[in-house]
């Protein structure tokens, strides 16, 4: 081949290969980010149906737990019931028992019976259903129980209801 021939062959395949055109390349960029777009969006999707079901997954687990922590104190109820026509100090031994056993359940699951005789009045964790004069108690301070509260400072199941001491006149 000539050297002509080979210039002329290059031009040829200069003019066969056109430019890239702008636009097309933008079209193509689009469709390539809107598949990403697409994808993603379907991944999200994913996630939160994977999250959902994983939620419902651990609160079946939790309420299993739970309850699985009443059951040796419905078996003792069911023992007691079973025996309530026999000697009466041995009834209230066994209700006692399975109610401290139904203490120990709720102090396992985090939240253990309070003991707030003495201790100031705070509304946060005590609920006063009524107040009592007494010389001997310091004003303010909870003076009697009537029914307890149950979880930490942080982590109230329940308040306190409680009698508060005012000033004595």
């Amino acid at each position: 081949m000539s050297e002509q021939q080979i210039h002329e062959q290059k031009q040829t395949s200069e003019q066969q290969t056109p430019e890239p055109d702008p636009l097309e390349e933008a079209r193509a960029r689009i469709a390539d980010l809107e598949d990403r777009w697409r994808r993603t969006a379907a991944e999200l999707d994913n996630f939160r149906k994977r999250c959902a079901k994983d939620l419902v997954r651990a609160r079946q687990q939790e309420r299993a737990r739970t309850a699985a922590g009443w059951l040796p104190v419905i078996d003792n109820l069911e023992r007691a019931l079973e025996h309530a026509s026999s000697d009466p100090e041995h009834i209230v031994e066994g209700v006692r028992a399975v109610h401290q056993q139904a203490v120990s359940v709720l102090a396992d699951l985090g939240f253990p019976r309070r003991d707030d005789t003495g201790r100031p009045f705070d509304p946060a964790l005590h609920e006063a259903v009524g107040t009592i004069a007494d010389k001997e108690l310091v004003p303010g301070t909870v003076a009697h129980v009537v029914r307890p509260g149950y979880g930490s400072d942080d982590d109230i199941l329940r308040h306190a209801a409680v009698v508060v001491a005012t000033r004595s006149d």
